[in-house]
């Protein structure tokens, strides 16, 4: 466990790089979470409202449904890459450490491919589709293995920073409270953004071609500036706990994730809340513009969590000081299910939506943090259990559950355009009985049986708590010193 810092000369100085590197690791998270978003929503809404403008409307639907169809099918075959690339974070050796420099590749790559990606691949969209199909898998691909390892190095990086659990929670509370705002941020300012520049460069007030290249630069941009915060202004500390961390095989990650079953029911109850989410969080840009008929309060969907997070989010170490995780977990998910209950009444009463986006959106950051600091704590349980920490390994779960979602995100949102009718010039007056049920059931209802489900599964099967994590590290540091007493 970590000392106290005291009040002298030296211990302030190790106070304020202390918080300096707070600072660091938590903006690390504004542009990572405004990547996603920008990659886990608004490409398929780029995808079905601006790319194949050009394109004769049948041929359009069927790019439209090839490329989602693409995109779910290459996360989800990635995701099986994702303890893969925790392993070589495990693996890194460098003077940087094993994390930083994860964060100063990731900041570069996934950043110029971001913009490939917005840009039709700098128009060959509209000269070759054949051509653009194949150089749009691989590079979708890289990027999604590049912010892959950016994202794993840093949740990650987290355990490698403290051995405490409420230390812990610090970090993931501040990373979770400007990922809240990186992530929506970019709904409040995406159509503007993208408006703004179609009518620059175009003279047309749309969201066109060159508006989404250009939302992709600040994006992009944004996104570097971040990474390369957390790359330079972070330190690993050294404990006891990582002092005889071995190298491990690919098979032997797969491994670490299958022995350890608090990990595993941690990461089931985290997939269907995720899953959930995306479904919903993903196809609100069609409730305001399609069901509505408001697409101008769209912004309001991005505001609602902003601020929400920014009240709940710092709350959450206090909170937790009084009140177990678990219970915290609960009572999100009763607010969530009572915000889907509106949502499926009342699609189309803009005050009982707001209301619904109210109770949805206020327990987010608690849902995310409990879970990320379960699984965090997991890995000494893990250790404890295998005799492998597995820093990276672990924490690559959770992205890759992310990624999950976010496939199946597109999938919905592909998907519901089609299937709702949702696509091209069409208004909500065109809108009838049956298209607005088709969302409904999509964006609403089925979701919220994945959110009753999430909860049932942590409840009933995730024990490792605080004060069982505090247990497991006395037993790892009480077992490290003996054996370096008989070694010595």
């Amino acid at each position: 466990m970590q000392s106290a810092i005291g009040t002298g000369p030296q211990e302030q100085a190790q106070r304020r790089r202390a918080r300096r590197q707070k600072i660091c690791f938590a903006f690390g998270n504004l542009g990572q979470s405004a990547f996603y978003n920008a990659m886990s929503t608004f490409f398929m809404t780029y995808v079905t409202t601006a790319l194949f403008v050009r394109v004769d409307k049948d041929v359009a639907a069927r790019m439209i449904a090839l490329i989602t169809s693409l995109v779910v099918v290459i996360r989800i075959a990635e995701i099986f890459l994702d303890p893969i690339i925790g392993n070589i974070v495990d693996n890194t050796r460098t003077k940087w450490g094993r994390f930083r420099v994860w964060q100063f590749i990731g900041g570069i790559v996934p950043s110029v491919l971001l913009v490939v990606i917005f840009s039709g691949l700098f128009g060959l969209v509209n000269v070759n589709t054949t051509w653009f199909i194949t150089l749009f898998i691989i590079t979708f691909v890289a990027l999604d293995i590049f912010y892959s390892a950016r994202d794993i190095s840093y949740w990650g990086m987290i355990p490698a920073l403290s051995s405490d659990s409420h230390e812990r929670a610090v970090y993931t509370s501040l990373g979770s409270l400007t990922g809240s705002i990186g992530y929506n941020g970019v709904t409040v300012i995406v159509i503007p953004i993208v408006s703004y520049f179609t009518y620059r460069f175009t003279g047309e007030y749309a969201q066109g071609q060159s508006g989404w290249t250009a939302f992709a630069v600040i994006i992009a941009v944004l996104g570097l500036l971040t990474a390369w915060s957390v790359a330079f202004g972070t330190r690993e500390s050294s404990s006891n706990l990582r002092t005889k961390e071995e190298h491990c095989g690919p098979l032997d990650a797969f491994k670490a994730i299958g022995r350890n079953d608090q990990l595993l029911w941690t990461a089931l109850s985290y997939l269907l809340y995720a899953v959930a989410n995306v479904a919903t969080t993903g196809v609100l840009f069609y409730q305001f513009t399609y069901v509505l008929g408001t697409p101008e309060r769209f912004a309001i969907a991005g505001v609602i969590p902003v601020v929400t997070g920014l009240v709940t989010t710092p709350l959450y170490p206090v909170l937790n000081r009084r009140i177990p995780r678990r219970w915290l977990y609960a009572a999100g998910m009763a607010l969530m299910i009572a915000a889907y209950a509106m949502f499926i009444m009342a699609p189309r009463n803009l005050a009982v939506v707001l209301v619904a986006l109210c109770l949805f959106y206020l327990p987010q950051q608690t849902i995310q943090m409990t879970a990320i600091l379960t699984m965090t704590d997991s890995i000494e349980y893990g250790q404890l259990k295998t005799g492998r920490r597995n820093e990276a390994v672990t924490l690559s779960v959770r992205p890759m559950l992310d990624k999950i979602a976010g496939a199946c995100s597109n999938g919905i949102v592909g998907f519901v355009a089609v299937a709702a009718g949702m696509v091209g010039t069409v208004s909500a007056s065109d809108m009838t009985s049956s298209n607005i049920h088709t969302f409904t059931t999509w964006a609403y209802i089925i979701p919220s049986a994945g959110i009753v489900l999430s909860l049932l599964v942590f409840l009933l099967t995730v024990r490792i708590d605080e004060k069982k994590h505090e247990e497991i590290v006395e037993q790892l540091e009480a077992e490290l010193a003996e054996s370096s007493d008989v070694n010595a």
